[in-house]
């Protein structure tokens, strides 16, 4: 995205329009090509200096193109005494700059070694995606001095080049976009644009508790810096931006490598309960680096929150070297790494809860009974539909030949249906699968290797019941004993396996 280069000593308002207008037209442009709905454009507008300087260029900008759509909104955390003072002003200035404001009410809740600063963010920010559609444009005023910072916090924690990048001037964001138009003006040049155009705004007193590292950089170390050196703000902007350049080099890199080392559910070698794996074969065989940069990618198209560098290499570390029936399971926050043949899978941790089958139970018994006419169950990350339907062809008998989806034969009147998660590996079943089928009864702990079911979603897929005979797993198999004979009814339960 190319920005007015604002690098003098002020700013002028025809500046700031341009500049705006650099950031949003093109990526407008691009929503109203794409999308039924015209873009619009949300501004977080907190009443401080900075937001208030860009909501007096958004007004003109608005003046200027009627036909876009604008959006204040304002977050009160109740962090403040000062709070409903400053939702008292934002919506004084909104009414003055003719711009439509909504005021969003949050709860902010620390927990322990939580960062109060960073829970609050994360509230902003939920609050302001409940007002974006798709294709719609975040506006926020961080500037120059907000990026020496990040980037200064950044090298604080040790992070690599893509947290040395700091903030882009745009980026994608859930499925709307990010932009940053003031990335370019300094502090200084806000104030001074501020103070010439009688832009009023609030003070907010916590900007002056050094306790927060982002105030003690403003307050202590900044100052000192740009007194030895003035341009550091700007040239550490530069630095960010080549760090940035570089990641998004190694990112490409990664996207291109990375499918090569994915499985999916539809692969031959994929599991029918998981979104997708990745492949340890052979990735000891690439350098620690590349290791590290490909797994790390896998986690991002799993979309999961990364852990540390030094968790990374923990994990590595014993994927690739535990036995191979070692039972590997890595936690980190809200995640699990787990491993089964020779492939490793991030889950959260609340796909792994025990789950209650009473819902799913109450769900087939009225499927059963005609009070309902579908049902869903789980079955790891897939879910399958369930209702009643009528065989229209006989089923063939001869191993590895199907001719039509089998159903579950509906059960007598006197015979209790049960939902199982779980059961003991000893019951024996005589499994149809997709294309195939048992001419024996097998045990169940011999399907579960059988159908590739991991360990971790074993007590998970539903079983049905009928007293005490189990004649299906969903998802997986019917007892051949108990299928639905041609023109019969019986229960539909799409089959994933790939038998």
């Amino acid at each position: 995205m190319t920005q007015t280069s604002l690098m003098s000593d002020s700013i002028t308002a025809i500046q700031l329009l341009t500049t705006l207008e650099q950031a949003i037209l093109p990526l407008y442009e691009q929503g109203i090509q794409s999308k039924a709905q015209a873009p619009k454009l949300v501004l977080a507008y907190s009443g401080g200096v900075d937001s208030e300087v860009l909501a007096f260029g958004l007004s003109a900008f608005a003046q200027k193109h009627p036909h876009i759509a604008c959006l204040l909104i304002h977050v009160h955390h109740g962090l403040s005494p000062n709070a409903n003072t400053w939702v008292d002003h934002c919506i004084s200035r909104a009414n003055y700059y003719q711009l439509p404001v909504q005021i969003e009410r949050v709860n902010v809740n620390k927990g322990p070694r939580e960062s109060l600063e960073a829970k609050a963010r994360d509230a902003r920010y939920q609050a302001f995606e409940r007002y974006l559609n798709p294709g719609d444009i975040l506006l926020t005023a961080h500037h120059q001095d907000d990026q020496l910072e990040t980037l200064l916090l950044a090298l604080k924690r040790g992070q690599g080049p893509k947290g040395l990048g700091a903030m882009a001037p745009m980026q994608s964001y859930k499925q709307s976009w990010l932009v940053r138009p003031l990335l370019s003006i300094s502090r200084p040049q806000i104030e001074q644009f501020a103070a010439q155009y009688g832009v009023n705004h609030i003070e907010d007193e916590s900007n002056q508790d050094d306790s927060y590292d982002r105030n003690f950089l403003r307050l202590e170390i900044i100052p000192r810096l740009k007194q030895r050196w003035p341009s550091i703000a700007t040239t550490a902007a530069r630095s960010a931006a080549l760090c940035a350049e570089q990641q998004q080099v190694i990112d490409d890199e990664v996207s291109n490598r990375l499918p090569h080392w994915l499985t999916l559910p539809m692969d031959i070698d994929g599991l029918v309960t998981e979104s997708s794996g990745f492949k340890l074969a052979e990735l000891n065989q690439l350098s620690p680096a590349w290791q590290a940069l490909l797994f790390r990618g896998y986690l991002q198209h799993c979309s999961v929150s990364l852990p540390s560098q030094s968790q990374l290499q923990q994990i590595l570390s014993q994927l690739l070297d535990a036995k191979d029936d070692a039972n590997v399971a890595i936690q980190w926050g809200d995640y699990q790494v787990k491993r089964f043949a020779n492939r490793a899978y991030v889950l959260t941790n609340l796909a792994l809860a025990p789950l209650d089958a009473t819902r799913l139970q109450n769900d087939i018994r009225a499927l059963f009974a005609g009070e309902l006419n579908q049902a869903n169950g789980k079955v790891g990350q897939q879910t399958v539909s369930l209702q009643i339907q009528s065989r229209k062809a006989e089923f063939a008998q001869q191993e590895g030949s199907v001719s039509t989806t089998p159903l579950l034969a509906l059960p007598a009147t006197h015979v209790q249906v049960t939902i199982k998660y779980g059961a003991a590996g000893s019951i024996k079943c005589q499994p149809q699968f997709a294309t195939s089928q048992r001419t024996k009864p097998r045990e169940l702990k011999k399907l579960w290797q059988e159908c590739q079911i991991p360990p971790w979603r074993r007590q998970q897929i539903p079983l049905i019941f009928y007293d005490d005979i189990l004649v299906a797993a969903i998802g997986l198999w019917i007892d051949k004993r108990y299928i639905a004979h041609a023109g019969q009814p019986g229960l539909s339960l799409p089959l994933l396996t790939k038998r």
